[in-house]
């Protein structure tokens, strides 16, 4: 899927991916923007690493109505139970501020330009929350399709495209019923040959990594702004999602929680985000692609998920509860305002 990439599409930001209530009103009240002077981030300041707040007077920039939502995902509409609770949890980094994303501002700062999303459904869920965000500033934003890309929006106000490009996978894949069939271990092929001796499974990723950055690097300018997002951390309890895994979690973990539940010592279901974040890490050193490293701080927010919420009748009893996803409005709207801060730095330093 790689080399269908365009990159005049995403001329200016690209984000790659890994890979792969009780009843009350729908109509949270939303939050207004007010405008706030752009200060940089100072050197001192991690955006990634803080604490979750509780602030009763925080409200969703965007309600159940966005036509941007995808129906598993819009837990207004499927009453999910808690959402107010949910939506007012803020982060808090550590040693600086995250303000919250300006609509206006950020499409005006945009102007002209181009935004690319590829990678698989959590990136999707990502794109989503940025979309109705940026919407509030512009309510004539159109669905946009163009061949090579999934799907996406245009914000005329601002002549701003944003677009997604499905893609779940970093190298071509011979798909069988079984994935990662353990009988017959997956074989890496390099210019159409098998890799010799085998590879094992981090191994071979290590492989598709350094190649699909080398790709990017040399197929989009030096002048677009890259990240690649970290892994978004599931929160299945008692099980995986196909073996009665359960999320229906009133409050975000607490720091202590976190490593029982994402350390891979402790062999537990959710402990895949971790290791492959390290070798992400390890691999991008050297390259000109910033990582954006929301893994931490979505680690907290198991109360944050669609869980048995899905709007679709038997979804759970046919594909288990969803500990992956995130709610609409909800935890990736604080990833859009930290991608949206890390935007405005790097405009404030470029000009």
């Amino acid at each position: 899927m790689a080399s269908k990439f365009t990159p005049k599409l995403f001329s200016w930001l690209i984000l790659p991916t890994l890979l792969l209530i009780s009843l009350y009103s729908l109509s949270l009240p939303l939050y207004t923007p007010t405008p706030k002077p752009k200060i940089p981030i100072s050197s001192s300041c991690n955006l990634f690493k803080g604490k979750w707040i509780s602030d009763p007077n925080r409200k969703p920039i965007y309600d159940e109505s966005c036509p941007f939502h995808r129906n598993a995902w819009n837990c207004l509409r499927n009453q999910r139970e808690n959402m107010g609770r949910i939506n007012s949890w803020k982060w808090v980094p550590d040693k600086c501020d995250l303000a919250r994303i300006d609509p206006v501002e950020f499409l005006s700062l945009m102007r002209n330009k181009n935004i690319g999303f590829v990678g698989d459904s959590l990136n999707e869920n990502f794109l989503v929350s940025f979309l109705c965000i940026l919407r509030v500033a512009d309510s004539g934003a159109k669905k946009w399709k163009r061949k090579g890309a999934w799907r996406g929006a245009y914000f005329p106000k601002f002549n701003v495209t944003v677009a997604y490009h499905r893609a779940v996978l970093l190298a071509k894949y011979e798909w069988g019923f079984d994935k990662f069939p353990k009988e017959t271990p997956l074989v890496f092929y390099k210019a159409g040959q098998p890799i010799q001796p085998p590879l094992e499974m981090f191994d071979g990723l290590k492989i598709v990594l350094e190649n699909m950055i080398a790709y990017i690097e040399k197929e989009l300018p030096e002048k677009t702004r890259k990240f690649w997002r970290l892994q978004s951390p599931r929160h299945f309890h008692g099980g995986d999602w196909n073996q009665n895994g359960s999320c229906t979690l009133d409050e975000p973990l607490d720091e202590l929680q976190l490593d029982l539940w994402f350390d891979p010592r402790y062999d537990g279901v959710n402990k895949e985000a971790r290791r492959l974040n390290h070798l992400i890490e390890e691999v991008l050193q050297g390259s000109n692609i910033r990582i954006l490293d929301l893994t931490h701080l979505s680690e907290f927010r198991a109360d944050a998920h669609p869980a048995i919420w899905l709007g679709k009748k038997d979804a759970v009893a046919v594909w288990g509860q969803d500990c992956m996803h995130w709610c609409l409005p909800g935890v990736p709207d604080t990833w859009v305002d930290i991608l949206a801060q890390l935007i405005n730095h790097y405009i404030l330093e470029t000009g």
